[in-house]
């Protein structure tokens, strides 16, 4: 019988680590939604600026690259700038959450 109760001490250990994850991983995402990467496309004359939730929080367009005639070439640089911060926002996303998951294999999905 000594033995089946620690069995349940264990899963109320798992359970407290689980929770402790949880909050970390709260925490995490809380500092990511505060962090931000930027992405240029056209030379630097789109710049997209995207949190570590994959939130497009500014956007910057240089002066000379606003012009009625190039209105689809424009609209066309700041997909490419937006994709690429959302690309470079999952990467900050995904290196901090493996600083919580590291070395737990597949839990991580569980946490995600």
């Amino acid at each position: 019988m000594a033995r089946g109760m620690g069995g349940m001490g264990d899963i109320g250990n798992l359970m407290k680590q689980a929770q402790q994850m949880m909050k970390q991983r709260e925490k995490i995402l809380a500092d990511l939604k505060e962090r931000v990467v930027d992405a240029t496309a056209g030379g630097g004359m789109v710049t997209a600026f995207v949190n570590g939730v994959q939130e497009l929080v500014k956007l910057k367009l240089e002066p000379e690259v606003v012009d009625p005639a190039e209105r689809e070439m424009l609209e066309d640089l700041i997909v490419a700038a937006v994709n690429e911060g959302v690309r470079k926002s999952k990467e900050l996303s995904e290196q901090e959450m493996g600083k919580l998951t590291g070395g737990l294999g597949g839990l991580g999905g569980l946490l995600g």
